[in-house]
């Protein structure tokens, strides 16, 4: 992205606000979706573009992450580090792409009218599984360099504040805009646990297979995360 008039962010710090920047990603998402709705474009062509939107603004960082990740875990523990640190794409990172981008144009497809409701719910729950890594798992690189994040980490219970914040903004409008019956309750409970349960999972079960985080494993996280969310979300929101 291009640098900021007068703002001159040093980034030492930018995890904390990463659900923010996944909720404005998500926002941009929902808007092309409507717009292009508008004209009366197909479902399969809103979604390709919906999901394009997301990996040129973040300039395709976490998908790179995720090849890389996949390709660390398909090497076994012995060449896990090298398949990391190798600027080549392996075979598993290939299809890693592939399967989370089929998964993303599924789930988008089914949840077609609920499509806008769901990008910016998935994006800051990938978001919010980043922080959990940071927190919970050491740094697998630490003994060549520090993390950026773990350096300036200032635990869980402050570094998560502006989550929490956004998600009340989000919630508490929403709360008096619906008819709040059972039905409605329940469904935004699932949409909340489905969404927190994920985001701590899917760290600890890269943490399991890789023996740590890393930066490339954040992105990872981050994408099967939200990728996992638009499916539970295509399943809750439009159950037939």
């Amino acid at each position: 992205m291009p640098q900021w008039p007068l703002i001159k962010p040093s980034f030492k710090r930018i995890a904390r606000f990463s659900s923010l920047i996944g909720v404005l990603i998500g926002f941009l998402q929902s808007l092309s979706w409507l717009l292009l709705k508008y004209f009366n474009w197909p479902n399969i062509s809103v979604a390709l573009i919906s999901i394009a939107i997301s990996i040129f603004i973040t300039g395709g960082l976490h998908i790179d992450g995720l090849m890389d990740t996949a390709d660390g875990i398909g090497a076994g523990p012995s060449k896990r580090i090298e398949a990391m640190k190798d600027s080549r794409v392996g075979a598993i990172g290939v299809q890693s792409l592939v399967i989370i981008l089929i998964l993303q144009i599924a789930a988008i497809m089914k949840l077609s009218f609920y499509a806008p409701y769901a990008f910016p719910l998935a994006a800051f729950w990938g978001r919010i599984s980043q922080i959990f890594a940071i927190e919970n798992y050491e740094y697998i690189f630490k003994k060549e360099s520090n993390s950026m994040h773990h350096q300036h980490w200032k635990g869980l219970s402050n570094e998560i504040r502006p989550s929490l914040i956004i998600f009340s903004v989000v919630i508490i409008p929403f709360l008096f805009l619906i008819n709040l019956n059972i039905s409605n309750i329940f469904l935004l409970i699932y949409c909340i646990l489905s969404g927190l349960i994920t985001s701590i999972l899917i760290p600890n079960f890269i943490n399991k297979s890789l023996g740590g985080h890393s930066g490339d494993s954040y992105g990872a996280s981050l994408v099967i995360t939200e990728t996992t969310n638009l499916l539970l979300l295509s399943i809750i929101l439009v159950p037939n």
